[in-house]
């Protein structure tokens, strides 16, 4: 019998708790769960190459022992402060036999973009899967007034720029039958006020997901997006004042472990998705979206 989905996880209330870093997974209490004792592949990702954002912690991390045990080699991104969970990232996708690359890389830098494509390309060949999946946000209670013009800059250029970017240097390397996905959120379409800037971004990924998908379908290259919903991840003890009841309104009354994201990227990376493109799949715990 499958277990019920409210009682799966933890529920909140969690212990208040702050962290420095957004990628600092090894303080959070509960500790997040990525899959590591449940997620077994059947092959759906054999030999691809993915390049995958973000993947030393959360979703990204997530995702990257995920495809690795589909058969999957993954080069993922990561900030220099965040080396010892990149390190797990990296002995997780080891241990499932595929290779690991990890790259400290900013984003938010059109340059290190370019190296990135350009090493992942020179290490494999070609790119078969492209997941944006780096973000930041800041949670600012006070309003619009407290948002620093370094704050927006920095939201935006890691949620947007560093994506498109990325697209446009990836896109001549990925192979017909390849895809790119798009890490989007409910804030697209439900945003929080107290994280204006941060769901700006995250509408625009949906836009940008629809119109690229339609740009390259001829090439035989799909773009989709995933839409969590709060999802249990070292970026909302950083930036969240408040996350002893974090994800307690969801309809299934608590938030996603990152094992639960997952799935969704696995589905969409593989050929049976093969139809679906310029799709967001929406994955809010219940939260209903258009």
């Amino acid at each position: 019998m499958s277990e019920h989905p409210t009682e799966k996880h933890p529920q909140p209330d969690f212990p208040q708790q702050d962290q420095e870093y957004p990628g600092w997974t090894g303080p959070m209490d509960p500790p997040p769960d990525h899959g590591e004792e449940t997620y077994e592949g059947s092959g759906l990702l054999g030999g691809r190459i993915a390049v995958v954002t973000g993947g030393d912690s959360g979703i990204g991390r997530a995702v990257c022992l995920a495809f690795a045990r589909e058969g999957a080699d993954v080069l993922f991104t990561y900030l220099p402060q965040e080396d010892k969970d990149a390190r797990e990232t990296t002995r997780l996708v080891e241990e499932a036999g595929s290779k690991a690359i990890a790259v400290p890389c900013d984003i938010r830098e059109e340059a290190q973009c370019d190296r990135l494509i350009e090493h992942a390309v020179a290490e494999f060949g070609r790119i078969d899967v492209l997941v944006n999946n780096a973000a930041y946000q800041m949670s600012q209670p006070d309003g619009i007034q407290a948002i620093t013009t370094e704050q927006f800059d920095r939201v935006i250029r890691t949620n947007l720029y560093g994506m498109f970017w990325l697209c446009k240097k990836a896109l001549p390397h990925i192979p017909a039958g390849g895809s790119i996905i798009n890490t989007t959120s409910v804030q697209a379409y439900k945003p929080s006020p107290h994280l204006l800037d941060y769901a700006t971004t995250k509408g625009a990924i949906v836009t940008f997901t629809q119109g690229l998908a339609q740009m390259v379908a001829s090439d035989g290259i799909r773009v989709n997006a995933v839409a969590p919903g709060p999802v249990w991840t070292p970026l909302i003890p950083a930036t969240m004042p408040d996350t002893k009841e974090f994800g307690k309104q969801t309809p299934l009354g608590r938030p996603a472990q990152p094992a639960e994201m997952a799935p969704a990227y696995v589905f969409l990376a593989s050929d049976r998705a093969s139809f679906i493109t310029a799709e967001i799949l929406n994955a809010t715990g219940g939260t209903p979206l258009p």
